[in-house]
């Protein structure tokens, strides 16, 4: 169901010069510190008064596989914190990365925040817990979260390429592989046969001896973004519910309430509609459809996104706001209390005029990368106007509502203070006159690793002053990658003819 009327929304401008900020996530331990990862594999910490660190939480840069090409969507995908981190110190990544006999594979490891600083990772302590050999360059999922009951989620890809090619059904209708699924594991514990996590007993496929254990549910393409609901702040309806957005082929996105056992259609469906015919009219198919989804006129690449559950704008409670990554829309989804339907109303970003108070915008950069929310359940989302993992153009907004806020008082909380080490730098919101500047430039910059020195040209550019190296890819060697134009409309690769080991086509998003 659709409304004609937008829904008037402002921004504030929290951080700038990110690149790429894949997600922004809080410990929960009262300090509303954010924790900010970019694509390439670095954590910065931002404090409750809006500076950031200098140095950062983690840096793992040198190991997470990410390159400057726009559009791919490898790197530093996903981090959660641990639900007693505040007592253990435990937290957890996601992230790609090439092993010893040059496989590409995503890893899911266990960190430990460092016994001297409080904001600082202990680079040491990492565990493996999960890795994944990936078959091709897209489809990485990305996103690991803790559920109200304890257990840790993992949303894989379908594994790449494009059409789940792979086997009879594809990978997301095969239960026996982990790509294309939504995971449960235990991470408190090892599992008899050495597995440095347990299954939960109550996983909905520890009986079937054709699936694997971890798998909760199947069939989904490539979730890019999930939440959980924290619920009505007064009748904690919702509590629990996990919402994904899964980005589609080539005509429909869509968003998913997970819910275990689930098969989400993929690849027999794309949206509402068959993608597969044969898979499509298979009898035991029996799949969840979508909340929502809509078609590649208003979007080409769905970014997840959150129930606002806050304070400070209470006409938001209820709404679920996500976007799109290609076209840059912001969408509110609201459920129908009598007949469960959802409906959904766009999101204008206000005036100038009515997003003239101080602190306020009424603009934001393209390509809508993620969302997130602090500890207050107050929304955001991270943007950025160049989708390249080295590009410094990302930043991160606060969603405001002009037409009511809360009473003065009333959302105010008293952060637990922190010792801080390291040198605070001061949010520098850019002017009006930068952010007509798609190049505009401030924030946290370093050189190229030196892994990409090979495989790019390395040409200074000076803008605003700064020095900053902007990658300029060689003309592909004979056995290289090539460029082409994807249905999505982003600059993919594909190899040539010859090569085992292909590229996949890849929609310009991490």
């Amino acid at each position: 169901m659709y409304t004609k009327v937008c829904l008037q929304l402002c921004l504030t401008e929290v951080a700038n010069g990110l690149r790429n900020p894949v997600l922004m996530a809080h410990a929960n331990d009262n300090t509303h510190r954010m924790f900010v990862a970019e694509q390439v594999g670095i954590i910065w910490v931002y404090l409750p008064d809006g500076s950031r660190l200098e140095e950062p939480f983690l840096d793992i840069k040198k190991i997470v596989l990410a390159t400057p090409w726009v559009g791919d969507e490898r790197g530093f995908l996903g981090m959660a914190f641990h639900p007693q981190y505040k007592h253990n110190g435990k937290f957890y990544i996601y992230y790609s990365y090439v092993d010893k006999k040059k496989l590409e594979k995503i890893r899911i490891s266990e960190l430990k925040v460092s016994a001297s600083d409080i904001n600082k990772a202990d680079p040491h302590s990492e565990r493996n817990i999960l890795e994944i050999e990936e078959p091709a360059a897209n489809h990485n999922g990305g996103q690991v979260l803790f559920g109200l009951d304890g257990y840790m989620y993992l949303f894989t890809g379908d594994g790449g390429k494009a059409g789940d090619p792979f086997g009879k059904f594809g990978n997301a209708q095969n239960k026996s592989v982990l790509l294309g699924k939504v995971l449960r594991i235990d991470v408190d514990g090892k599992s008899p046969d050495g597995k440095p996590y347990r299954i939960p007993l109550d996983n909905p496929f520890v009986s079937d001896t054709k699936a694997l254990p971890e798998v909760y549910a199947y069939g989904v393409r490539n979730m890019w973004r999930c939440s959980v609901d924290r619920g009505d702040p007064v009748t904690h309806k919702g509590r629990g519910r996990i919402f994904c957005g899964d980005v589609g082929q080539n005509r429909f996105e869509e968003i998913d309430i997970i819910v275990k056992g689930g098969n989400y259609g993929w690849r027999a469906k794309e949206g509402f509609e068959c993608y597969d015919i044969k898979l499509c009219h298979n009898s035991s198919l029996d799949d969840i459809l979508p909340i929502f989804a809509y078609g590649h006129s208003v979007g080409k690449s769905v970014t997840g996104g959150y129930m606002y559950r806050g304070c400070e704008s209470p006409n938001l409670n209820g709404l679920y706001i996500f976007g799109d990554f290609m076209s840059g829309r912001l969408i509110a989804l609201q459920e129908d209390e009598r007949t469960h339907k959802w409906k959904k109303q766009d999101i204008c970003i206000g005036s100038t005029k009515a997003c003239a108070f101080p602190g306020l915008i009424s603009s934001y950069s393209k390509f809508i990368i993620s969302f997130a929310e602090d500890e207050a359940g107050e929304l955001y989302f991270m943007a950025t106007s160049y989708p390249s993992a080295y590009a410094p153009h990302g930043s991160i907004y606060k969603f405001v509502d002009p037409a009511r806020r809360a009473p003065p008082g009333k959302c105010k909380h008293k952060p637990v203070p922190v010792k801080v080490k390291s040198k605070r730098i001061p949010f520098a919101p850019l002017t009006s006159k930068f952010a007509q500047r798609e190049w505009a430039l401030l924030g946290p910059l370093t050189p190229p690793p030196r892994s990409l020195v090979n495989s790019v040209v390395q040409k200074p550019l000076f803008q605003l002053g700064v020095k900053i190296w902007q990658g300029i890819p060689r003309r592909p060697r004979p056995g290289q990658f090539k460029r082409r134009r994807s249905a999505c409309g982003a600059t993919v690769r594909r190899a040539p003819k010859g090569v085992t080991r292909k590229g996949a086509p890849l929609c310009a998003r991490p």
